[in-house]
Order: C-alpha cells, then structure tokens, then sequence
C-alpha cells in the first residue's frame, strides 16, 4: 500500500523560501515592484531608478520639484512602505 504525503504547491514554495532564507529578499522585489502602485502614476513617471541596499531605499527622481517634494514627505512613504510589506524593511530612502 502506498502512503500519501502530499502537500500542495504553495506550501512548498513557502517551506522553500523559509529554508533558503529568501522572505526578505522578495519583500524587497514587491517594494521595488510596487512603487508605482504605492506613490502613483504621476511619481512614477519621474523615477528612473530604484534599488535597496542595506535596508535604504535609493529612489532615482529626474524632476527636481518631486524631489523635494518626495523629501519631505519620506518618514511617511517609509511607514507606509514598511506597513505594505508587513515588516520593517526600509529603515530610510535616499533621493538621488
């Protein structure tokens, strides 16, 4: 007789990603990814550039005028960030 040790996809993803560490990694890809999705359209057209390294994002702006204004609302896109991926990611952003 055959035993059944099935389990499904997702939870072997999820078992996959916890033993290879990689939880953090893919938040990051989802903040990168989900830029856009988080400031809008309008911002969105202005970035060029965006990376984390070392928990900081690095947001590359080309309009000078949505630079500064990006600037003073950072402590807030920060939280919001970090609330989106459900853990302290970023712990700062740089504007370039």
């Amino acid at each position: 007789m055959r035993r059944s040790n099935t389990q499904s996809l997702s939870e072997v993803l999820k078992e996959f990603i916890e033993q290879n560490r990689m939880e953090r990694k893919l938040k990051e890809l989802d903040i990168v990814q989900g830029w856009e999705n988080l400031l809008g359209k309008t911002i969105a057209r202005y970035t060029r550039n965006i990376y984390i390294r070392n928990g900081i994002l690095y947001v590359e702006i080309t309009s000078s005028v949505v630079k500064n204004e990006l600037f003073l609302m950072r402590e807030e896109i920060c939280r919001r960030i970090n609330e989106n991926a459900g853990d302290e990611i970023i712990t700062r952003i740089v504007f370039k």
